[in-house]
């Protein structure tokens, strides 16, 4: 296997980061690192250049940087979204009797990233990793008025904080979605709760509102350090 030299020192350098304290010394990092101050300076102000380390102005010491912190946070993503998500979603369905899901979008479609069934919940489900419109469905719609979509209706979306449709993208089923929120108010995606028209009217999704929402809120709390790109790293769509 061939190596980049300048790509492993790199990598040595932030490896260097390992123990509690927030900021290291340059003469730290070439002890640590085993290589000498101005070759540590050089590659420490070249990752410095793309956010992976910060340089405290007042010793010149050294910290991980925010772009250290993404990867960070990518990669706990990749194993902590459903253990952080599901839980929330099967309170949801135990709530209301229904099926509750979480979606995911990028770009004009959305995914389900993680459903969990109610015990009268509809069993024909969408499957994961299928890709349907962001214009078609409540858990769609809501992601679009969290994004700003112009319209009277979304403006009402987003006066409620929720949106119910019935019969929309699948006939017979029906549904009310919340959007989910992440760093910066970033748009991450929808919660859904949904389950056959025949037996949900638009009186009984509206009254399930306030736990979707809470839901919703809940979800956008623990996922507050995920960015968008990092929870779309565990979307597979086929």
């Amino acid at each position: 296997m061939t190596h980049v030299t300048a790509v492993t020192r790199a990598l040595a350098v932030l490896r260097a980061f390992s123990g509690e304290e927030s900021f290291v010394s340059l003469a730290e990092l070439a002890r640590r690192t085993g290589m000498h101050k101005p070759t540590v300076l050089r590659l420490a102000r070249t990752l410095a250049a793309d956010g992976f380390l910060v340089q405290r102005a007042a010793d010149g010491a050294w910290r991980l940087g925010p772009s250290a912190g993404f990867l960070g946070a990518r990669y706990q993503a990749q194993f902590d979204v459903h253990a952080i998500i599901e839980p929330q979603l099967m309170a949801l369905s135990e709530a209301t009797g229904e099926s509750a899901s979480f979606y995911v979008f990028e770009n004009s479609v959305r995914s389900c990233l993680l459903r969990v069934e109610g015990p009268r919940g509809i069993r024909r489900h969408v499957r994961s990793g299928e890709l349907l419109p962001l214009d078609r469905g409540s858990a769609g719609r809501v992601i679009l008025a969290a994004l700003g979509e112009p319209g009277a209706a979304y403006d009402a979306i987003r006066r409620s904080g929720c949106c119910v449709t019935e019969g929309e993208r699948s006939a017979g089923a029906a549904s009310i979605s919340a959007a989910v929120y992440g760093v910066g108010r970033a748009v991450l995606g929808s919660v859904c709760v949904s389950g056959p028209a025949e037996r949900l009217t638009r009186a009984q999704l509206e009254s399930f509102g306030p736990v979707t929402t809470q839901a919703a809120a809940q979800i956008s709390w623990l996922l507050g350090g995920v960015s968008v790109a990092a929870l779309r790293s565990t979307w597979h769509p086929n």
